[in-house]
């Protein structure tokens, strides 16, 4: 209730109509910048472990000073390095450009509110805020080399077939335990009411309290795999932005190494050692024809040669098929 809210609680609340306006999305861009996390203190993080052990080498080639830097001494990221999805799966490359879109004047505010009062700078951001513009096209372009080189070629695969699960998973919670369900199911740190959403940070002291009225905006929410309970970021323009644990993210830590170097790749060809590798997770011929950019009939093919071969099953997922792995194809990808 109003009055009621203590330290480091925010409160959304929803007017009629704005749970119809609420949406998800998820992005690999903003992925690539939570990801600074683990190599912040990897230990937040045991289901990443293996890939950040993996990746450090590249990880070690890429601007470090400057990751470094972004992150505040409580762990806080700048704003403005998060811009909000604009669409349920927005490339990569999009939201690069929107990053690239940041009006100069707001960069050094945004550090300074991050680090707080009386924290100084680190001195590559304290330099570089002489000229805000070069400093924001070092981080653009620091990103840019980062997810292709670290994270693009084995590692986004496996998150994305993560996240599109819990888009999945979320979307029947939603069907069929309504908002409170999916509200509370995406974190403990989330409690609802009707027309009210709280979510309480386990450090109060670090972030104000806030009274949010979402007023016909609707809010976004974004499931990612480096978040240890679910964060915010409030506009008063725009939809609130919710990124919380995606559902099933302990499967990072079992990801197997990429089919591109197994002899599974020379028995099935690429195309369909790489659906089955996806199929980690079960998903529909759709859900797979998006993640791979490519029509549905070409993934329904591949899909019936595996199925026939006994290497995936099907079931029924409302109006459309859900295929995954068989134990012998989960056989086959491990040896």
């Amino acid at each position: 209730m109003p009055g009621a809210r203590g330290p480091g609680v925010i409160e959304f609340r929803f007017g009629v109509g704005d749970l119809a306006s609420t949406s998800f999305a998820y992005s690999p861009y903003q992925e690539a910048v939570f990801s600074l996390w683990g190599w912040w203190d990897g230990s937040r993080f045991p289901h990443q472990r293996p890939w950040l052990r993996r990746l450090r080498p590249l990880y070690e080639r890429q601007d470090t000073e400057l990751f470094d830097a972004l992150i505040a001494p409580h762990g806080f990221i700048p704003d403005f390095l998060t811009p909000r999805p604009e669409r349920v799966r927005p490339s990569f490359a999009e939201q690069l450009a929107q990053l690239r879109a940041t009006p100069v004047e707001s960069i050094e505010p945004d550090f300074r509110r991050t680090f707080g009062p009386g924290v100084p700078l680190p001195p590559v951001v304290a330099e570089g805020l002489a000229d805000p513009a070069a400093l924001l096209e070092r981080i653009a372009s620091a990103f840019d080399r980062y997810w292709h080189e670290c994270l693009a070629p084995d590692w986004w695969p496996r998150a994305r077939a993560v996240l599109e699960a819990d888009l999945a998973h979320q979307s029947r919670v939603l069907a069929e335990q309504g908002a409170a369900g999916l509200f509370c199911g995406l974190d403990t740190r989330l409690t609802w009411r009707p027309g009210v959403l709280r979510l309480r940070h386990p450090v109060p002291a670090i972030w104000p309290a806030a009274d949010v009225q979402v007023a016909g905006r609707g809010m976004v929410l974004v499931p990612t795999t480096f978040v240890r309970g679910a964060i915010t970021s409030v506009d008063t323009t725009r939809a609130p932005v919710l990124n919380y644990p995606a559902h099933g993210r302990g499967r990072l830590a079992e990801t197997p190494p990429p089919v591109s170097d197994r002899a599974v790749v020379r028995l099935l060809g690429p195309a369909r050692a790489r659906l089955l590798t996806l199929l980690a997770d079960p998903a529909t011929t759709t859900e797979l024809a998006r993640r791979l950019d490519v029509t549905p009939g070409a993934v329904s093919q591949h899909l019936s040669v595996l199925y026939d071969a006994g290497l995936l099953h099907r079931s029924r997922r409302g109006r459309g098929v859900e295929y995954a792995r068989t134990a012998l194809g989960n056989e086959l990808l491990r040896g």
